[in-house]
């Protein structure tokens, strides 16, 4: 009977997250981790066209930092959620954010990448790529993963998101957009 209970409720408290099939995968760096550096081509921010580093020149500011290996109508909800967070908390609280597409063809990229900004009105999240499907090696991109996502300020991972093929929907986009809280505090 203890098994039963046991295992029913842990069913119910990862139901309850919202990120049930999340729970499968374990990808980016992990809450406490630090940030490091890695460069990533801009296409639509305000670097467009150049290979920076928006971890380094973001500093300590709060970032939420997304990798995707696609950009469908599930990640284009995300994205438009969390430039909202960014466009209402950019002046007094400075925070920011970026999508780094992982793509073995980064050019092939770059015309979807600025329509979709453009048809989705993001403001102030730059889109980029990054010249591999892997991405960088000290973030630890779960193959499996097909969007993680990370928030950290001060140089410190104050959350962590991971999800397979279709898990990602809109009670998870509501849960990491509420999870800013963590970063903006």
């Amino acid at each position: 009977m203890r098994k039963f209970v046991s295992v029913a409720g842990l069913a119910v408290a990862m139901l309850v997250s919202g990120i049930a099939g999340a729970a499968d995968i374990k990808s980016g760096l992990q809450v406490g981790d630090y940030p490091e550096a890695f460069n990533v081509t801009d296409i639509t921010g305000p670097q467009a066209g150049i290979k920076l580093c928006y971890r380094c020149q973001y500093g300590n500011r709060p970032v939420v930092s997304v990798f995707a290996r696609k950009m469908d109508d599930k990640v284009a909800k995300l994205v438009k959620e969390i430039d909202g967070v960014v466009v209402k908390n950019s002046d007094e609280k400075k925070m920011a954010a970026f999508v780094t597409v992982l793509t073995n063809d980064p050019d092939a990229m770059e015309t979807e990448l600025k329509k979709f900004a453009d048809t989705n009105g993001i403001k102030k999240t730059p889109l980029t790529v990054y010249e591999n499907n892997v991405g960088p090696t000290k973030y630890k991109i779960d193959e499996k993963a097909e969007v993680t996502v990370m928030m950290w300020v001060e140089g410190d991972v104050k959350a962590n998101f991971a999800f397979g093929a279709g898990e990602l929907t809109e009670e998870a986009v509501g849960k990491i957009v509420a999870d800013t809280a963590k970063i903006l505090n």
